[in-house]
């Protein structure tokens, strides 16, 4: 059987290069695109440079593959902005990136995808599922995500597949910017039932369950990759006044 080609954008560090790398380790031949090259180069995973928000460069460059089997639509991302703190054209430039880029390369990869009769993974977040204070255009961005992917999977079946894993915390080599060192770390990964945060190649296993065969009848489905969610907030406030009543009485 020949390799299938695979392209993850946004594939050269943190959850993109897990998933990259899963995909090279099962022999595939991986493609990773992005502005800039990674600093360190993955084995066997290829480098593009692009700029998804570039139409015009995102057609040129699917344009020229010999094939194509696999769409991950990884790239993404969000500083931390306050809705009303922040001007409306960054919140756009945000929405841009996380919703418009992965419409962009799916549109631009369609005939060759079509060709192989292949499938699309669209890297979504928890974020488009719940509010989402600090990275609200982030959050809306995922959620339209989700719904492009499934309204994808109906107009483009039988031909081509399109899922999305929705995606919740996940350890990376930045993971220590956003929780605030190791003890921050800890305290984020006690509240995720199964006690720990995600790792890239978590994300990547179940990025390349959902190409392969044995997802052959799944499409336009959403996998939770997320350790089983948040604990509600409302057990543990519960818990600490049954807890104060005890020893009220003890």
């Amino acid at each position: 059987m020949d390799k299938r080609l695979v392209v993850v954008t946004g594939g050269t560090r943190g959850v993109g290069a897990g998933i990259a790398r899963a995909f090279a380790d099962t022999g595939d031949e991986v493609v990773v695109c992005a502005r800039r090259p990674p600093r360190d180069p993955l084995e066997g995973v290829g480098f593009a440079p692009l700029d998804l928000r570039d139409p015009s460069a995102v057609r040129a460059f699917f344009g020229r593959l010999p094939r194509l089997d696999v769409l991950v639509n990884n790239a993404g991302g969000t500083p931390h902005r306050l809705l009303a703190g922040t001007e409306a054209e960054r919140h756009a430039r945000v929405i841009a990136l996380n919703l418009t880029a992965p419409l962009t390369a799916s549109l631009a990869a369609y005939d060759g995808l079509k060709r192989a009769r292949g499938s699309v993974v669209m890297i979504g977040s928890v974020s488009g599922t719940r509010p989402s204070p600090g990275t609200a255009a982030y959050g809306a961005a995922k959620a339209g995500l989700a719904n492009l992917a499934r309204s994808m999977a109906v107009e483009w079946a039988p031909d081509v597949r399109v899922n999305t894993l929705v995606v919740g915390m996940v350890r990376t080599e930045l993971s220590h910017l956003h929780y605030g060192g190791e003890d921050g770390i800890g305290a984020v990964s006690r509240t995720v039932p199964l006690g720990r945060l995600a790792t890239p190649a978590d994300v990547g296993g179940a990025a390349v369950f959902l190409a392969s065969d044995a997802a052959a009848y799944i499409t336009g489905a959403g996998l939770l990759v997320h350790g089983g969610g948040e604990r509600p907030a409302f057990l543990d406030a519960a818990a600490a006044d049954v807890d104060k009543e005890d020893r009220r009485h003890g």
